[in-house]
């Protein structure tokens, strides 16, 4: 990193594994704790058998482990969670206190997803009552069957009831196996299994409905139970066909006759009715809405919700690297926090720290460290032998930049308000529905209990392309494809890899490497170091200053807007510019070096000592531009003779049109065609100067 000239302030330099660090880690972890957000539960979680730990929905994403790819399960495990659906609503809030790119900011609210509805009451046959989360309320004369997820509590309750239980307790030991991204995968064939004996009454109407166990439908979603409407909503429809289901169509429109409701425009289509739906036919969308839940809240049925799609943080993993959770476990006491003057509590030296089959952390084999006494009672305690996530650390970590050395605090409040929030953040595209949520979620929690003065970390959020493989398949060291920056500093230089690499394409669109930009950028580079025989001593030249500030401004402003590439052009234009002159000003030179020195910062520091130029160039501010100069003083003026174009002269904006007229007369090329007496001169600034001859 240094070689390649890459500034960073060393003295800064953490690492979240070290204890030094990780104590605060653990300190942080405790006020989670202390104010009700860290608590422990036995639930389905995502488990990779491969690695033999749970992990969070985030780190499932797509139903496979982020380390090794394999395909997750859901298993039940007592793990640590972190209360981060609590802070739904902030997280959507807080969005707009930053200035994250759109797109980003659709992804988060994509994941946290937020859904207005309706909790509906029905009842079973045997009176057991259960609760529904529907965003169409306005559908429920349409519903034919009921779904609930295999794993949902009340399945359990039925046993006695259901006459089918073989078939029923397999499909539930079928649907365990598959991850939760399997499950709620829309294009996937439906599958599920009737709980015969067992019949819903829609609270609308009275009718009987069917009741199914179903793996699209999730415990930990709504209510774990859906309400189907197969002639309005596809997936149920996909269902219905395959159980032979009945349709009952109850929304009418002369616009379309789509299955799928769940769109804005349906909501003010006045032509979208209800049908088939008792005293409600004939009302809107809108209309049938209001209404229904009315009936509902008049009737003790039913109430307004609002949902999120964001679950709470598994925050636990069975494995012997982390760091450990700051809690022991007394039999009279509870879960007790480690006193915070013991704390870090370090991992201890072990010969094997391999995963167990059996699901628990490795930590748990080590007696002499998990026997321990409680802090309250001084009686035999065991400490938690799980650890937490490697997104722990990395949650808090722009925090302890402002203040690294500090062994009293995680960060001096003092510093917490001078830095204040993160100016720019940029980050892959994988980590927009991981660590920034999770980071978001820490920042706000700190803030809410008074530790931090803002509430969100990240004033703007930006994303890097990826760079590919030559051939635009993606960098992957298993196909042998990784392209080594170290090997074009050897070849080429650090500041030709530098610019090169800035020069490649947009800084954030996915973009193949290609070594054809590097021979283009030595060049440029080497054309930069010959001007130096070219430097007469001298200010700005009036002629040169339009080029020169035009060149601050664009640079200053594609820099900006991470544009490095258009950036490199714009100093490319300005050599080309200089190249065509008699020599350049050292003023002029010194304004290019600092341009160019954050791209190419070791041969411009280089120049600048042989030109004996002062200070040093990284002490010398930024070039600043002057609006003024950014208009040219002398234009171009195309000149015509009886109406056809003869030549061009250059003249300041303000010339008169005597004074053009003499100036044609100057140039030998135009004046061949004044061959006769002038009858009448039309000059229109910008647009026409013709003379009639």
């Amino acid at each position: 990193i240094k070689s390649f000239g890459i500034s960073f302030d060393w003295d800064r330099e953490i690492t979240t594994s070290d204890p030094d660090y990780y104590k605060w880690t653990q300190w942080l972890f405790l006020q989670f704790f202390k104010h009700g957000l860290a608590y422990k539960e036995k639930a389905n979680i995502n488990w990779c058998p491969k690695c033999k730990i749970g992990l969070s929905n985030e780190e499932a994403e797509g139903g496979v482990c982020e380390r090794c790819g394999a395909e997750t399960i859901q298993k039940p495990k007592e793990q640590w969670m972190l209360k981060m659906s609590q802070y739904s609503q902030k997280l959507l809030d807080g969005l707009d206190k930053t200035d994250f790119w759109p797109s980003i900011k659709q992804m988060q609210r994509k994941w946290i997803g937020r859904s207005e509805g309706v909790v509906m009451k029905s009842k079973l046959n045997d009176g057991t009552e259960f609760e529904i989360f529907t965003t169409c309320i306005e559908t429920a004369f349409g519903i034919t069957h009921f779904v609930m997820a295999p794993e949902h509590e009340l399945v359990q309750k039925l046993k006695p009831q259901i006459t089918n239980w073989p078939e029923v307790e397999n499909y539930i030991k079928e649907s365990a196996k598959k991850s939760e991204f399997e499950r709620s995968e829309m294009q996937k064939e439906k599958t599920g299994c009737r709980l015969d004996g067992v019949w819903a009454i829609n609270p609308f109407n009275g009718e009987k409905v069917a009741v199914f166990i179903g793996d699209y439908a999730l415990v930990n979603y709504g209510t774990g139970i859906l309400m189907a409407v197969p002639a309005h909503d596809q997936r149920d429809a996909d269902f219905a066909e395959k159980f032979g289901l009945p349709f009952i169509k109850v929304i009418e429109s002369k616009v379309s006759e789509s299955k799928v409701l769940e769109k804005a425009e349906y909501l003010e289509d006045e032509t979208v009715r209800l049908v088939n739906s008792g005293e409600f036919s004939g009302l809107t969308i809108k209309e049938a809405k209001e209404q229904m839940l009315a009936f509902l809240e008049k009737n003790g049925l039913g109430r307004k919700q609002v949902n999120y799609k964001m679950r709470d943080w598994v925050f636990s993993r069975q494995r012997y690297w982390g760091e450990p959770v700051p809690l022991v476990h007394c039999e009279e006491h509870g879960w007790v926090p480690v006193p915070e003057n013991e704390l870090p509590v370090t991992l201890p030296d072990v010969d094997k720290y391999v995963p167990t089959d059996d699901g628990e952390s490795p930590l748990s084999r080590m007696d002499e460290w998990v026997n321990t006494t409680c802090p309250i009672c001084g009686k035999p305690a065991k400490r938690e032998t799980d650890v937490m996530p490697n997104w722990a650390g990395s949650s808090w970590y722009w925090l302890r930049y402002m203040d690294p050395h500090n062994d009293k605090a995680f960060a001096d409040p003092e510093k917490l308000n001078y830095w204040g929030m993160v100016d720019l953040y940029n980050g892959g595209g994988e980590h927009v529905t991981r660590h920034l949520l999770y980071a978001r979620f820490w920042n706000n929690f700190l803030h809410d209990v008074g530790i931090l003065p803002n509430s969100e970390p990240f004033k703007s959020r930006v994303q890097q392309g990826i760079i590919l493989a030559a051939d635009g398949t993606k960098m992957s060291k298993s196909k042998g494809n990784v392209i080594d920056p170290v090997e074009y500093q050897k070849t080429y230089g650090a500041d030709t890899a530098r610019l090169g690499h800035m020069f490649m394409g947009d800084y954030v669109a996915m973009k193949p490497w290609s070594d054809d930009v590097m021979k283009p950028c030595q060049k440029f580079l080497n054309r930069v170091w010959d001007l130096q025989d070219r430097i007469k001593t001298g200010e700005v030249r009036k002629e040169m200053e339009f080029d020169i500030h035009t060149t601050i401004a664009r640079v200053t402003n594609e820099i900006d807007g991470l544009k490095f590439n258009t950036a490199v052009s714009a100093l490319m234009i300005l050599l080309n510019k200089f190249e065509t002159l008699e020599y350049v000003t050292s003023e002029e030179y010194k304004v290019f070096l600092q341009l160019l020195n954050v791209f190419a910062p070791h041969m411009t520091e280089e120049i600048w000592e042989n030109c004996k130029f002062s200070p040093q160039i990284h002490k010398v501010a930024w070039p600043e531009v002057d609006p003024q100069k950014l208009e040219r003083s002398e234009v171009e003026i195309p000149v015509q003779i009886n109406g056809k174009l003869r030549g061009v002269v250059v003249a300041s904006k303000d010339v008169t049109k005597e004074e053009l007229v003499e100036k044609a007369r100057q140039n030998p090329e135009i004046n061949k065609y004044f061959t006769g007496e002038i009858k009448k001169v039309i000059y229109i600034p910008n647009k026409i100067f013709n003379v009639v001859i």
